[in-house]
């Protein structure tokens, strides 16, 4: 475990390992009072349970009072809305511990957080902050990907110019006496605050790291993390604003060029993964190619050529795909679902929504039936590998060909991930096509499955031809049952009476309201999903 050793500013006065210790929590809501139960409770459950906790309101138009009365040993303290750095600062300058942790309201701390962060420090309290490793989960809280850790070198302030080593703020336990010395956060910053502050303190006192798992940071919609133009832009003003401090040093300031260009690289590319998925989605070219138009800018000028031809792939693809689709004569995707010229179809929404919330499944070798761009879009950079199956080899994309039905068709113990949305109805030996899926995960491997409830039935040129079966919950519990344990299953029925009138109606998402569509009713199910995980003994 490496510390930084490089020490400008000998003001900073180590706490003696010996001298009483305390932490104080503090966490920071905005609107976020529906995820506070879950913050609160991750930080009760510690194994080193915190001194002091402080739930910190930055003028929210929810009630988070309503949340912070069932625990008596947590204190709310309000603010007019001034922002995350402001709360923060807020947080602790009234809290009374010589430590402090920041936990935002919708990520959590695992058990041992507290109890790592405390001991380690022990053992380097020369460190101005020390921090541990985190995971990324779903809304719901399902694991995305693998525990991330980023080692810090001997010259902490050199490798925090290149990326955010710290990656997500709550893993981080400060020595208060730091704030007060450094100031705190900026608060004219309403994004990167945290990474400003972790810059300023690498400048002057030690840094250290350890490989410990200690925090989740919870991916959804409403994260600050997902506008990624405007994460790139107050990145690149922290840096700009942090280069006038370095004064003259060649090295400092050659490192600043090598960490714009990073941090622009790696923003292009995740701008371009989401264009790519937005397209191959069936989303409007104009909105994509703005989406394309903003990677290429913000691309360092080496890069540039190779983010256009990478995209331009893609776009050949996609135009293939959708005049292929446009063909009435040609079978259309397996993705389900009707009104594509209008908008986005019904069972869809629910589909897409089931995919979202298990998108941390998603990752490693997956397969897909008829196309990829569910696996792209829900799975990401955590996809090794795509395979794309088709029935028949009228699907140029496709990597596998065959019958699921037939058990040759997928190798044994071949995929961690397989994404199979409104497909099973469409052949007649369901039970054969499950057990072909069942062997050909690895073990721990997960099953994400789709099927229609209450459809119409494909025209003839849609797959009519084959369509077999639409299924209710009880029907796909026991039909996957028979393949996988039992308590490893998650049936969900989507949908109500008005949500199939309107599908029948081949209405689309625009025509009824978000409120209408999420009321189910299991006497109406629109789509029916399960999630089913392959046991992890051979």
């Amino acid at each position: 475990m490496n510390i930084s050793v490089e020490v400008i500013d000998k003001s900073f006065p180590p706490q003696e390992a010996t001298d009483e210790l305390t932490v104080g929590v503090i966490i920071t809501t905005f609107n976020h009072a529906h995820f506070l139960d879950d913050a609160i409770g991750s930080v009760l459950a510690q194994t080193r349970l915190a001194d002091e906790v402080i739930v910190v309101d930055d003028g929210s138009t929810d009630d988070p009072s309503q949340v912070v009365q069932r625990y008596p040993s947590v204190r709310l303290i309000r603010q007019d809305n001034k922002g995350l750095a402001a709360a923060r600062n807020f947080g602790w300058k009234n809290c009374r511990t010589t430590h402090v942790v920041f936990l935002d309201a919708d990520d959590l701390l695992l058990p041992h957080a507290l109890e790592c962060g405390v001991n380690f420090w022990k053992r380097q309290p020369h460190c101005a902050l020390v921090y541990g490793g985190h995971q990324y989960v779903t809304e719901s809280l399902a694991p995305m990907g693998g525990d991330i850790f980023i080692k810090i070198g001997e010259d902490a302030h050199h490798d925090f110019i290149l990326s955010n080593c710290i990656g997500m703020h709550a893993t981080v336990l400060y020595q208060r006496k730091c704030l007060e010395e450094i100031g705190g956060f900026d608060e004219a910053l309403q994004r990167c605050e945290d990474y400003d502050l972790y810059l300023r303190v690498a400048s002057r006192f030690p840094v250290a790291g350890y490989p410990v798992t200690v925090a989740q940071y919870r991916r959804h919609a409403n994260s600050m993390t997902a506008d990624r133009d405007r994460m790139l832009r107050a990145v690149l003003s922290v840096l700009d604003r942090h280069e006038e401090r370095l004064g003259n040093d060649p090295s400092r300031r050659a490192a600043m060029r090598e960490g714009r260009a990073k941090w622009r690289a790696l923003y292009a590319k995740e701008m371009l993964v989401a264009a790519r998925a937005d397209w191959q989605s069936g989303r409007r070219l104009a909105p994509v190619m703005g989406q394309v138009a903003r990677a290429v800018a913000w691309s360092p000028g080496g890069t540039t050529r190779a983010v256009t031809r990478e995209f331009g792939r893609h776009l050949r693809e996609g135009m293939v795909w959708m005049r292929r689709e446009n063909k009435s004569s040609a079978p259309r995707s397996t993705r389900g679902g009707w009104g594509f010229d209008r908008g986005t179809p019904i069972d869809r929404y629910y589909i897409e929504g089931f995919l979202a919330r298990n998108s941390g499944d998603i990752g490693g070798r997956v397969l897909e039936v008829g196309d990829n761009h569910y696996t792209l879009r829900f799975g990401g950079p955590a996809v090794e590998k795509s395979d794309i199956l088709f029935v028949d080899d009228s699907n140029p994309n496709a990597t596998i060909i065959g019958d699921l039905a037939d058990p040759e068709t997928l190798r044994e113990l071949q995929f961690d991930c397989i994404v199979l949305t409104q497909t099973l109805h469409l052949l007649f030996d369901m039970r054969a096509a499950l057990a072909t899926l069942h062997r050909a995960l690895k073990p721990g491997g997960i099953l994400l499955l789709t099927v229609p409830g209450i459809s119409p039935v494909g025209r003839e040129s849609d797959w009519g031809h084959t369509w077999c079966w639409s299924l209710t919950a009880v029907s796909v519990r026991r039909l996957v049952q028979e393949q996988f344990e039992p308590g490893s299953i998650h049936v969900e029925a989507h949908g109500n009476l008005e949500a199939a009138i309107a599908f029948l109606q081949q209405r689309v998402l625009d025509d009824v309201t978000r409120d209408a569509l999420d009321q189910h009713d299991p006497s109406y199910p629109v789509v029916v999903a399960a999630r089913a995980k392959k046991s992890a003994v051979k």
